[in-house]
């Protein structure tokens, strides 16, 4: 949100009496305030609204602060530093140009620039949007806010719209990094003959939220099906991300580490076992190697991990033929009716 449309809404909040609006806005402030580097100031306006206003009731401490998830978000400290994702050197490169934007981003302000702060995230399932979302937050040492869809979309009239904005309200009151998974659940094309007028007013609300959203709250959204967005929602972001299944090269690299810390001789050669198994997405490696350690530990040295990786090859071989199997007599199937 504008400086200007800040000042506005506190005057309006202290005209009005309005405690709780007064301190999401005065919050909102000293957010703006510690994004631009001036804590100094940011304390003094926070210890002003303190000592200047009774304290706010539980009702209205549970508008203010939606921590809990109540009101659409989940809040928790990321946990995945930059270096330990596989990405292709484009796309790394570009996380790390978006980085270095908002931890500099009082000298893009002083040339009259914002650092780019809404990111779209696109690929199928399993190859590492979440993590990517987490990881920016890391790197950024902001907490990072996941949205509930079930605590937001709702089957009563223009709710939705006015929970959305609720969730955007709160996320101003500080820098952090937002998060929408499945983001073609909120930001559907609104031409859809099929979907309802509610949808389209959910969208234009979001856009309206989007352009609103200052530059030190970063917005990551992911989906697996891009076609379904918005053709304005798309726009809207200022970098878009394609995350597909891991190349020979990022797949290589992470079998390599794989391999590194199970800590025995595994009897394989990164590049041969990518090539065994074949994972259509790193949460397939990622369940490989589960597998694996689950059964060399209970064997208890009984079993080399040589013998329980071959094992495991094995099996992933003919549960990957089974599949396969049983995907072909459904197509039969459909075809034939």
């Amino acid at each position: 949100m504008a400086r200007s449309d800040l000042l506005i809404n506190l005057v309006k909040a202290g005209a009005s009496g309005d405690t709780a609006a007064l301190r999401t806005t005065v919050e909102a402030l000293a957010a703006d305030e510690r994004a631009k580097r001036h804590g100094g100031f940011a304390d003094r306006i926070t210890r002003a609204l303190e000592a200047s206003i009774k304290p706010v009731t539980a009702k209205q401490l549970s508008v203010a602060r939606p921590s809990d998830g109540t009101m659409g978000i989940l809040r928790r400290d990321p946990r995945r530093p930059m270096e330990e994702l596989y990405l292709s050197k484009a796309t790394r490169s570009l996380c790390e140009e978006l980085i270095e934007e908002q931890r500099r981003a009082d000298v893009l302000r002083a040339h009259g620039l914002e650092p780019r702060h809404r990111i779209l995230l696109v690929g199928p399932p399993g190859n590492g949007k979440t993590s990517l979302a987490d990881s920016i937050a890391y790197e950024l040492a902001l907490p990072f806010f996941t949205v509930r869809y079930d605590a937001v979309v709702t089957s009563y009239l223009g709710e939705t719209a006015q929970r959305l904005r609720r969730l955007f309200d709160f996320v101003r009151t500080e820098p952090c990094v937002l998060f929408f998974d499945e983001f073609d659940a909120i930001g559907k094309e609104r031409g859809d003959l099929h979907e309802t007028g509610e949808i389209k007013r959910v969208v234009t609300t979001l856009l309206l939220q989007l352009d609103d959203l200052p530059s030190y709250c970063v917005l990551v959204a992911a989906t697996n099906h891009p076609e379904l967005l918005d053709r304005a929602t798309w726009r809207r972001f200022q970098a878009r991300l394609v995350l597909d299944k891991p190349g020979e090269e990022q797949l290589i690299a992470y079998v390599t580490d794989q391999l590194r810390s199970l800590g025995d001789t595994p009897g394989y050669t990164a590049k041969r076992l990518a090539g065994a198994i074949e994972p259509q997405s790193y949460s397939d490696a990622e369940n490989f190697f589960l597998d694996v350690r689950r059964r060399f530990v209970l064997g208890q040295g009984s079993i080399s991990l040589r013998a329980v990786i071959d094992d495991r090859v094995r099996a992933w071989r003919e549960r990957n033929a089974a599949g396969a199997i049983e995907d072909g007599e459904g197509t039969a199937d459909t075809a034939s009716a």
